[in-house]
């Protein structure tokens, strides 16, 4: 038993380090431009690699069994029985237009279960494979938590089909290890875990950003909630809120709650709140907030971690209705146009980059600092916009909107979930974080934004002229692809799906070649620092074919009264 305890203390401390940090967005149909519901996702990791991933619709005979690996670090943490028949999934989106995202709120440590199978990567994938609906999605979550266990730290989950938008809060019981009598084996009385899933009210949307959203429901008397000891009323309509039967009363055991059943926070009992939840999580739901639906100065003590509350509410009303487009210009953000807009201080440099290197904490003279934590990070492999269309049939109705790298320098491109593949330089395995591979779509948008980083006050406005020309572009081949999906759809599925596959192969790799073509001409522009003649993207040569001078462009005056304030007189030209 003890040497058993050891292990998982060890496990525990190296799950600690583990960090995530993710940003989505969540659009019900009331509060989209078309009546589509819409969730996004950022996946911020250093280690993380970005690629397309791709399971086919399957059958699986008797005893067929499926390897969990965990999503942080790839270690096998079991095996469970495989279904009889499993969906496709592209992405993060299944053939049913059934979309899953997510981000890792942490919460209580001691409530990290380190036996459990299912951690909260694998579970987004199982279920994607196992659900129809957004309800049966949160239906198969929690019966795979309280069968196998969840292995990770607390986590949000956005769950949406072409519907309804629910977000779903969960967190694990800790480890109480002990045996059994009768075969002496040891198990974890605390498996599974406690929960709570809402749906987002018609017309309104959410967001959140590694910090527990969830905080009083309604309980099981009322007609629109009811306890997970039986999902017997789940596809009810009615049903607005669903809960773990024990979400109370764990609470109350482990001593995170003492009051009125009624007064109960899922997130003051879980994930209590404090300077780096407000300040890197709630701030990030705050800019997305206040961009669509404006009206959240009250918050603002609160989002940046000054004032305990009055806390942001878990859903608002935007003022005009969202596009996808939207969603991507949300993940953009970096805190420009407030206090604490990166792009003005020191730490921004001569050339205004708006963002901050890790660690994300650090100290001088004894005292602890931080850098701002803004949405557009520097080491997000890959960001989606999951677009999902009732009024379409599935193949063509789901759009999974997808980027590489910096949410903020990154391209999204239209992938319909009925394609039959990913495209080659998409697909795994072709490279890694660790394997340069000069075609893959990763390590092509990559080499682009750290060019971009370098002199980000000027090429961003090249950036930000290709992204608007494409996403225009894009924006209006849909409707036309759309139409002749549904034209062949009505002949022959298949064919139709062979055609949208076709469509999203090559605009995903047009779109790869551009990139390139891009990175080109900024390494042309701005080498060693100096700004060449253009006009339409064709550089300028004088009468006689030589290159015009380039321009020489001045260090803005805060620089320099940076650099003298440090150096006093040393670059000082004397006077004659």
């Amino acid at each position: 038993m003890k040497q058993i305890i050891l292990i998982l203390m060890s496990a525990l401390v190296i799950q600690a380090f583990q960090g995530h940090a993710c940003t989505s967005y969540l659009v019900t149909k009331g509060a989209s431009a078309d009546g589509s519901t819409m969730i996004s996702y950022a996946g911020d990791s250093h280690i993380r690699y970005g690629q397309i991933y791709f399971f086919p619709r399957a059958q699986w005979p008797e005893g067929s069994m499926v390897t969990i690996y965990d999503r942080s670090s790839n270690r096998p943490l079991g095996q469970i029985p495989q279904p009889a028949e499993t969906y496709q999934v592209t992405g993060f989106m299944n053939e049913h237009q059934v979309a899953i995202g997510e981000s890792t709120f942490g919460g209580r440590r001691e409530l990290r279960d380190t036996t459990g199978k299912i951690d909260w990567g694998s579970i987004i994938f199982l279920t994607l494979q196992r659900a129809k609906t957004a309800r049966e999605a949160i239906q198969v979550m929690a019966e795979l938590l309280d069968a196998y266990g969840y292995y990770s730290s607390g986590q949000s989950y956005s769950i949406a089909d072409p519907n309804e938008v629910w977000i779903m809060e969960i967190i694990g019981k800790g480890v109480d290890m002990q045996v059994e009598r009768r075969t002496r084996r040891t198990y974890n009385a605390n498996r599974g875990a406690v929960w709570v899933a809402k749906r987002i009210p018609d017309g309104y949307i959410s967001a959140h950003a590694n910090h527990a959203r969830i905080t009083q429901f309604p309980l099981e008397n009322g007609t629109t909630s009811i306890s997970s000891k039986s999902f017997e009323r789940i596809h009810d309509p009615v049903v607005e809120v669903v809960y773990a039967h024990d979400v109370i009363s764990f609470a109350r055991s482990q001593g995170f709650f003492s009051g009125d059943d009624a007064d109960f926070s899922f997130t003051a009992a879980y994930a209590p709140l404090d300077f780096g939840s407000a300040r890197f999580c709630e701030l990030r739901v705050w800019t997305m907030f206040q961009e669509a639906a404006g009206g959240m100065e009250p918050y603002w003590e609160y989002a940046t971690g000054y004032s305990p509350g009055p806390a942001m509410p878990l859903w608002v009303k935007p003022k005009e209705k969202l596009t996808p487009r939207d969603l991507m210009r949300f993940k953009r953000n970096t805190l420009e146009g407030t206090p604490l807009d990166m792009s003005k201080d020191i730490g921004a440099g001569p050339h205004g980059l708006p963002y901050r290197w890790r660690p994300l904490y650090f100290e001088y003279e004894g005292k602890r600092y931080f850098h701002e934590r803004a949405t557009a990070t520097q080491q997000t492999a890959f960001s989606w916009v999951a677009q999902m269309r009732s009024w379409l049939p599935n193949p063509i109705g789901g759009i999974f909107w997808y980027g590489l790298d910096d949410t903020g320098l990154t391209l999204h491109a239209p992938f319909y979930s009925g394609m039959l593949s990913v495209p080659y330089n998409y697909q795994r395995g072709h490279g890694d974080i660790l394997t340069y591979s000069e075609n893959a779509a990763f390590w092509v948008f990559n080499r682009v934004s750290h060019f971009i980083y370098l002199f980000y006050d000027r090429a961003i406005v090249d950036v930000r002229k290709m992204q608007e020309e494409l996403e225009s572009r894009f924006e209006a081949y849909i409707p036309a692809i759309d139409a002749g999906a549904l034209i062949l759809y009505e002949q022959d599925p298949m064919l139709a799906k062979q055609f949208l596959t076709e469509f999203s192969h090559n605009t995903a790799n047009n779109l790869l070649e551009q990139w390139k073509e891009l990175g080109n001409f900024l390494l042309v522009k701005y080498l060693d620092g100096n700004i060449k003649h253009e006009k339409d993207g064709v550089f300028l040569r004088n009468p006689w074919d030589f290159p015009l001078a380039p321009m020489h462009p001045e260090y803005p005056d805060s620089w320099k009264r940076s650099l003298i304030e440090e150096t006093g007189d040393k670059f000082l030209v004397p006077t004659q």
